[in-house]
């Protein structure tokens, strides 16, 4: 026998060169790669009759151990292997011995022997050598010219050009054939089938072949099969292949030894099989035939079914599959908590993946479709489902135990309640039993309803698995009533309930978790009470971690059930207000929470309605919070504000809850200092949090507040608001900047407090604090911070006090002081704040350095972000003249929100001290806006009660008008304006130079002298040698205190010009200085609006409105020379040409005398204006003229030389070397002159003025 075997190999030898089967001869080897994880194979599962393939019931499938085996190429296993084990293996087995392998080494070559000894002891190893000895290329040439003429005749029946001549049937010229013929009869049956199968259109259909059916030359046509497949790959794929076999009896026999015989088409196979599949396939007899083969592959190879199940899932075909593969699976270790088909059909059904839950939901409903089949994949489910669940229902609750009886009986006979590891899968099912019900329309039969509400009216253990069952099964009893059919159900269920409600307590202390039922219990009777249906829905939903569609209406038993028996609204506030609060409450404790409760009874206003007062607990809880903050705090104050607020109805106006009291809100602030950020750990931000939980009460309280006083006022209602005192001991921005650093914690109570921080303070919402808090908390800070040690300050407030006290001869220890103290935080600096404000009188004293009082106001501005309120009251104080603090008076918050000049009467040597005055500038400002904010609300807060004590008072007056609200909105106004407008004006003369300043020279004219004088006359030339000779700095220079003081108030000019234009209107109608011109157009950006009013300005009937009209827009069209301005000058000057015919003579010298130099800078700034000009300058010579024409003679020259310049104005620039150097009288050599005469000589100034500019100029 072994020769014959070599002798069959030799002759093969020769005929490899076939392209058929070199490749697969030479790559033998490569067949047999092993892998996978040792899954055990589940004993028994489905029988083979679901899916109508009992026809190969009774044949022997390849073991999962023969699989393993030849998938390792394991030889000592198969030589382990029984014979008819054996028998299925044999095509490869025997393609294995006579291939030439590719491994060379010894251990191949003794496993080859091997293999050879195994099979000489076998007959039908003969015939299969026979097989492999003929021509496989011929072979596949006719196979191909087959197809090709079945493909032209459409798919019809043709002559075979393989098989031919047929004189018997096929299973008879099997028997008689030789191998050729077999092989060729074989591939001829198959050809047809599967070009079938291509012409179908996916539509299943089952080709009755004696060749396939014949029980007896079975294994004969599996030899040919594998043999084919594997010598002709490629007409032959295996993928088509495996697919025809579906379509013939015996086909998943067939398919199994076919892959078993080549291992390594496994999963090839499996996912073109599952592919090519129906999306539900208990649906068709082909979908149930392809499932069976896959399941019995998976049999034959357990380690890959998991995987197999994977396809399934991901391709969305064939969801009896995975079932059957999970019902299948048994694990190599138990889970005791969640068995694996409950873990996959909970998979499905609860996954995120919207399409694998609309696919698994089809098959669920599809199955309740069809009659009941013991032998449907879904029925099978549901049993073991049930089977699991009254496994572990209590002795004394399983009393309808299915039909078969197959339960695990681990239960002791006296237990009553769930067991304690049972609990977890209890709740698994319930989940599961939920998703199958409301997302796959699952219909409970009568024998799985009783069973499930067994489990859920069971009672657990005080555990946290325990209190999570609760809830999902009280869920689950909203979510579907329909399991409380009977009157006796219903009793247990409201027994359940009240055993629920009794136990609460103890459940919550036992099991540790501060999320318990008894807060659910609470929430749905509430929801129920205020027929808040849709909120119990989304309640049920969020539980149950599905979206579940429920009718209102199927909760209407339940809410009869909880309004009438269980939970009177009485019984619910009464018993809420009793609830112990959360403790350390956070957003890291989820669940349904005493706090939602509340939350919903106050909403439905039952705490006014029942008198019961919630105060005591809300402020409780708002004292046991910690970050990250719960996100039902913010909306509990809010809707606890409203309930104090708004009465529940009209009738009973009373009906309100009590605010929190001014002691309580102090006691929260005093309980821990706040002492910046040296105190760390959870205790300090758990203050933090209630601190700032109690800021946004108040600060929302207050607003609204005055948005409700109308309604209030009609009501004759009107609730106490806080006391300034209370507000002012409050540290407002230094919790706010707190607050800053905790925005990840404190989800969007940040932002809720900076908008009503912007509302209703917002002095303390400055731009340049914003800015100033970026370079004190921003990055370097934080850095040098962090480089520096934690014990950074050696000195106490009252060494720095002392240091103060020894000024100037301790300027030194006073600056090491000082520049400690920067380095520390904001909040650190607290503690010295004192000490740093009542000495800042000292350093108004002279030979302060420079750089103390620099140090000073960077200190000054950190404690600014952390403390501004008590801060500016400290500073204004500390500034006052030293004839007020001789008589003490002491200003308060309230004095100077009400009279914020008060801030601009201090000391008169801050003027001329930067630093300070940079200070008092910044707390004017912030007084200003808080001022606005303190009259908006006063006015509003008395407005509407007094509207309505006049409205009750005037009942039955005839003739006594109400007072117009109107009129209350424009007082205030008028006063904001007044304070504005004082405030500028202050500070404008505090840029007035002084006399001593005046005499050193410093002068505000100096800012625009390069502009409006080029050329500098002989006067001003011998001012400055003068002042040269005494060794002064010409115009004081740009570093003079004056200078820097002037550019601190133009800064805050241009911001109030900038906020309210009106203010800029306002005070250029008043009118200010002449000599502040110059500064004020320089040195404010903004005032380019002045623009827009000056022809108003220029209409008003005042002459001193007019000049100064005239001298403001004289600089701007030097600092703006725009279209605008252009047209605004032209009109200026027509305005002068009529005042000129209607002034009489005492106001003609009084307006023309300051008004005629400003045409030069018209000229200057647009030359187009020179002949405008100019003719006005002749028409007021010749009007001044004709009046002096009897008393001065010399007057007609003067005439003829204006007539001359405006006639001939380039002969008098050609010639204005002369001209210009004739002396030029003013006003004050003319002494007692006319004042005719003067205009006429002042115009003729502005005439050369005018021709000097421009040569210039040029």
């Amino acid at each position: 026998m072994y020769i014959y075997c070599m002798y069959i190999s030799l002759s093969l030898v020769r005929n490899l060169v076939g392209p058929a089967s070199g490749g697969t001869r030479s790559g033998a080897l490569a067949l047999f790669g092993g892998c996978g994880a040792q899954l055990n194979p589940r004993s028994g599962g489905l029988p083979f009759e679901i899916f109508g393939m009992a026809d190969s019931a009774g044949l022997q499938f390849v073991s999962p151990y023969a699989f393993e085996a030849m998938q390792k190429v394991g030889v000592q296993r198969l030589a382990a292997l029984s014979d008819p084990e054996l028998r299925l293996l044999l095509p490869c087995l025997v393609r294995m011995a006579l291939c030439a392998p590719a491994d060379q080494s010894q251990s191949w070559a003794e496993d080859k022997k091997l293999i050879l000894r195994l099979l000489s002891g076998v007959e039908a190893v003969n015939s299969i050598v026979a097989l492999l000895s003929v021509d496989f290329h011929a072979l596949e040439q006719d196979a191909r010219k087959e197809q090709q003429l079945r493909h032209k005749a459409g798919g019809s029946n043709v002559e075979s050009i393989l098989v031919s001549q047929l004189q018997h049937g096929l299973t008879l010229e099997f028997e008689h054939s030789d191998p050729l013929r077999r092989l060729r009869l074989t591939l001829s049956e198959l050809l047809a089938i599967m070009s079938k199968v291509a012409d179908s259109n996916g539509e299943f259909f089952l080709k009755s072949s004696e060749l396939f059916e014949s029980p007896v030359y079975l294994e004969e046509v599996a030899d040919v099969l594998c043999i084919l497949q594997a010598e002709l790959p490629s007409l032959l794929p295996i993928v088509d292949v495996a697919e025809a076999l579906l379509h013939v009896r015996n086909g998943d026999w067939f398919l199994c030894l076919l892959v078993a015989n080549v291992p390594d088409s496994f999963n090839e196979v499996c996912r073109g099989l599952i592919k090519n599949g129906e999306r539900q396939d208990e649906e068709s007899v082909g979908g149930r035939r392809r499932t069976e083969a896959l399941r019995q592959l998976c049999q034959m190879n357990p380690s890959q079914a998991l995987n197999i199940r994977a396809m399934v899932v991901e391709e969305c075909h064939l969801p009896g599959l995975g079932v059957a593969l999970t019902l299948d699976y048994k694990p190599d270790t138990a889970d005791e908590a969640v068995s694996p088909l409950v873990s996959y059909v909970s998979g499905l059904l609860l996954g995120t993946n919207s399409k694998v839950r609309t696919w698994f939901s089809m098959f669920i409903r599809n199955g309740q479709q069809r009659k009941r089949e013991s032998s449907s994949v879904l029925w099978q489910m549901r049993r073991q489902l049930l089977l699991e669940l009254v496994a572990i229902l209590p002795r004394s609750r399983s009393t309808h135990v299915p039909n078969d009886g197959e339960v695990d009986d681990e239960r002791g006979s006296g237990y009553s309640g769930l067991r304690e590891e049972h609990v977890v899968k209890a709740s698994a099912l319930l989940r599961l039993y939920c998703a199958l019900m409301g997302i796959a329309g699952l219909r409970p039969t009568d024998e799985e309803a009783e069973q499930l509400l067994q489990l859920m009216t069971s009672r657990p253990p005080a555990t946290p698995a325990g209190v999570r069952f609760v809830s999902l099964s009280f869920c689950k009893l909203l979510a579907f009533p329909t399991l409380v059919s009977t009157p006796e159900q219903e009793q247990l269920m409201v027994m359940w309930l009240s055993w629920m409600i009794k136990e609460e307590e103890y459940f919550e202390s036992a099991a540790g978790v501060s999320a318990s039922f008894g807060e659910m219990l609470l929430l749905v009777a509430m929801y129920f009470h205020s027929n808040q249906l849709s909120s119990i829905i989304e309640l049920v939903c969020s539980t149950l971690g599905m979206k579940i569609a429920i009718k209102p209406s199927s909760l209407s038993k339940m809410k009869t059930i909880f309004t009438q028996e269980i939970f009177t609204e009485q019984v619910v506030t009464a018993h809420a207000v009793r609830v112990a609060v959360t403790n350390n409450l956070s957003a890291n404790i989820t669940g349904f929470l005493p706090i939602h409760c509340i939350y919903q009874l106050l909403r439905s206003r039952a705490f006014t309605k029942h008198k019961v007062s919630i105060k005591d607990w809300i402020y409780r809880q708002l004292c046991e919070t910690n970050t990250p903050i719960h996100t039902q705090l913010i909306p509990l104050v809010d809707v606890y504000i409203n309930s104090i607020l708004t009465p529940a109805s009209k009738a009973n106006p009373e009906a309100t809850n009590q605010p929190i009291t001014e002691q309580e809100i102090l006691s929260v602030f005093q309980a821990s200092s706040v002492q910046g950020d040296n105190s760390r750990g959870g205790r300090q931000h758990n203050s933090i949090t209630t601190q700032l939980l109690i800021l946004y009460y108040i600060l929302s309280y207050e607003e609204n507040l005055l948005a409700s006083t109308k309604q209030l006022a009609l009501m004759q209602k009107k609730p106490k608001s806080y006391s300034a005192a209370l507000m002012d001991q409050i540290p407002i921005k230094y919790l706010v900047t707190q607050a800053q650093g905790l925005q990840q914690e404190l989800g969007g109570l940040h932002s809720a407090l900076l908008r009503l921080l912007a509302v209703n303070y917002p002095h303390l919402c400055l731009v340049e604090d914003w800015v100033c808090e970026e370079e004190v908390t921003g990055t370097l800070p934080l850095l040098r911070k962090m480089m520096l040690p934690s014990n950074t300050c050696r000195y106490t407030p009252s060494q720095l006090h002392q240091a103060f006290q020894k000024l100037p001869s301790s300027s030194p220890r006073l600056m090491r002081i000082l520049e400690q103290l920067t380095l520390l935080t904001p909040g650190d600096l607290i503690p010295y704040s004192e000490s740093l404000t009542t000495s800042m009188a000292l350093l108004l004293e002279p030979a302060v350095p420079r750089r103390t009082l620099q140090t000073l106001n960077k200190l000054w501005m950190g404690l600014n972000t952390v403390m501004p309120r008590r801060l500016w009251v400290m500073t204004v104080n500390a500034l006052q003249p030293s004839g007020k603090l001789l008589r003490q008076q002491m200003y308060t918050q309230n004095d100077l929100m009400v009279d914020p000049l008060i801030v601009l009467r201090c000391d008169h040597r801050v003027y001329r001290c930067p630093p300070l005055m940079d200070i008092v500038l910044h707390m004017l400002n912030g007084y200003l806006l808080a001022s606005k904010a303190f009259l908006h609300s006063h006015l509003k807060e008395t407005a509407d009660f007094d509207r309505q004590s006049q409205t009750v008072s005037n009942l039955g007056v005839p003739g006594q008008p109400d007072t117009p609200e109107v009129t209350r909105e424009e007082l205030k106004n008028a006063l904001l304006a007044a304070q504005d407008s004082a405030a500028v004006q202050i500070l404008l003369e505090v840029c007035l130079p002084t006399s001593e300043e005046q005499w050193l020279g410093c002068s505000t004219e100096s800012l625009l002298r390069g502009i409006r004088d080029p050329a500098p006359g002989k006067t001003e030339q011998r001012r400055l040698l003068l002042r040269a000779k005494e060794g002064a700095e010409p115009d004081g220079g740009l570093l003079s205190d004056l200078r820097e003081v002037q550019c601190l108030i133009c800064c805050l000019l241009h911001q109030m010009f900038i906020a309210d234009p009106n203010i800029a209107k306002l005070v250029h109608f008043q009118g200010y200085p002449q000599p502040l011109l110059p500064l004020t157009v320089s040195g404010i950006p903004s005032m380019h609006i002045c623009l827009d009013f000056i022809p108003e300005l220029l209409a008003q009937p005042q002459l001193e409105k007019q000049i100064f009209a005239i001298q403001l827009l004289s600089y701007l069209c030097i600092q703006y020379a725009l279209p605008k301005s252009l047209s605004v000058a032209r009109l200026a000057v027509s305005v002068m040409g009529t005042l000129l015919t209607v002034l009489t003579r005492a106001k003609r010298f009084a307006f023309f005398m300051p008004t005629l130099p400003c045409l030069v800078a018209f000229c200057q700034a647009f030359p187009p204006l020179y002949e405008d000009v100019t003719a006005l300058l002749v028409q007021v010579g010749q009007v001044c003229a004709s009046d002096v024409a009897t008393k001065a003679r010399d007057i007609d020259p003067l005439i003829a030389r204006l007539q001359y310049l405006r006639e001939k104005p380039r002969d008098a620039s050609v010639e204005g070397s002369t001209k210009l150097a004739l002396p030029q009288r003013t006003a004050e050599e003319l002494g007692g002159s006319d004042p005719d005469v003067q205009i006429c000589y002042c115009v003729e100034a502005t005439f050369m003025d005018i021709i000097g500019s421009t040569l210039h100029g040029l």
